[in-house]
């Protein structure tokens, strides 16, 4: 019984961990965060191992789990405001057993990013200016790639739902980019981008 939920643990891992880790890259901080939020999420998985989905499920799952890790980290790291550390025992508990080759590896991602142009900035400026939850959303199609009835799995929602919340997060997002003289097009439009199958 154990080595089949070794054996399963692996076999998602193994095809979730760049997804997973490129979720955390995007929205933390720091290499150290992300390196947190990863293997935060892949211990819940493992705690949770029999409740896994199968194929492209278990994915959504993770992503649905790495944003309640997110958040929970947010919540009990004080270092951005100032307050001192939790010590609830919560989800930066595992901070101190976190891997060096993860650690790591977040760097590279983080290295790689472009130069930001004025533009890139202004961009990203209207992005950050945004509610969490159209921020969340417009990542989950950019970044992510998924579709309508992909987030309403990883975000708990119906597809409707998605559907009302994801053209008002896009037409907010259009008005911040506007109002910092960057228009875009009424053809223009967040793409899912593409996904490593």
């Amino acid at each position: 019984m154990h080595d089949t939920r070794t054996a399963r643990f692996e076999a998602v891992y193994k095809a979730t961990y760049g997804q997973i880790t490129a979720y955390a890259a995007r929205r933390c901080d720091s290499p150290q965060d992300a390196a947190d939020v990863v293997a935060d999420t892949f211990t819940v998985a493992w705690r949770r191992v029999d409740e896994l989905p199968e194929g492209e499920q278990a994915t959504l799952w993770l992503f649905g789990v790495a944003r309640k890790v997110l958040a929970n980290h947010r919540r009990v790291d004080g270092r951005r405001t100032g307050r001192p550390r939790s010590g609830d025992g919560g989800p930066g508990h595992l901070r101190q057993a976190r891997n060096p080759r993860l650690d790591a590896e977040m760097a590279d991602l983080y290295g790689g990013r472009p130069d930001s142009g004025v533009e890139l900035a202004a961009i990203a400026q209207a992005f950050r200016s945004l509610p969490d939850d159209d921020r969340e959303l417009l990542s989950l199609v950019a970044w992510e790639g998924l579709g309508r009835e992909e987030i309403a799995t990883v975000l708990g929602l119906t597809r409707n739902a998605v559907r009302v919340r994801l053209h008002r997060a896009r037409k907010r997002f259009a008005r911040a980019l506007a109002e910092a003289d960057l228009p875009i097009t009424t053809t223009s439009r967040l793409l899912p981008a593409e996904r490593p199958r």
